[in-house]
């Protein structure tokens, strides 16, 4: 599914925010295709060229309704939970450590979790918890030196540091 970028404020309804995050938590994994290469002739929504600020307003993003999702299921599991149900107890364990976690700016995938714990989240359909690709686009004629683009440099490090 080809979504076009997403804007700051997406997860409040910004832009079409919405209709882009519901096709988000559709599909299996998450290519952000960031721009890398300069060129006064093509315009940047932000006004400069900049893949680790374009990154993180994703990230924010999907961070920020994966949260709201997650308070929102957190809401719906607690009267269960305190009937002492106990699939309701477990889902209640996941989502409190989910929740610092999102709400500190994490993804949902650098969350540690327990493989029963990762196998119960499944099932929040968190926007974050998907492996994601970074996807640097470069000039075609650059493609050759890429490696030593100084933008797919820090698109490169950012990634080692935020989503190993």
């Amino acid at each position: 599914v080809d979504i076009a970028g997403l804007v700051k404020g997406a997860s409040q309804g910004e832009g079409l925010g919405n209709k882009f995050l519901s096709h988000i938590r559709e599909v299996d994994a998450i290519v952000q295709v960031v721009r890398c290469f300069e060129d006064a002739d093509i315009h940047h929504v932000a006004g400069s060229v900049d893949p680790v600020r374009d990154i993180e307003t994703i990230t924010t993003e999907l961070v920020l309704a994966d949260l709201e999702g997650v308070n929102k299921r957190l809401d719906k599991v607690a009267k269960d939970a305190r009937r002492g149900d106990k699939e309701a107890m477990a889902e209640q364990g996941v989502l409190a450590k989910l929740k610092p976690h999102l709400d500190s700016g994490k993804p949902a995938i650098t969350c540690e979790l327990s493989a029963d714990e990762k196998a119960l989240s499944r099932a929040f359909w968190l926007m974050t918890d998907k492996p994601t690709i970074f996807a640097c686009n470069v000039k075609e004629g650059d493609l050759a030196t890429a490696d030593s683009n100084a933008y797919v440099q820090r698109v490169r490090e950012y990634a080692k540091n935020h989503f190993a």
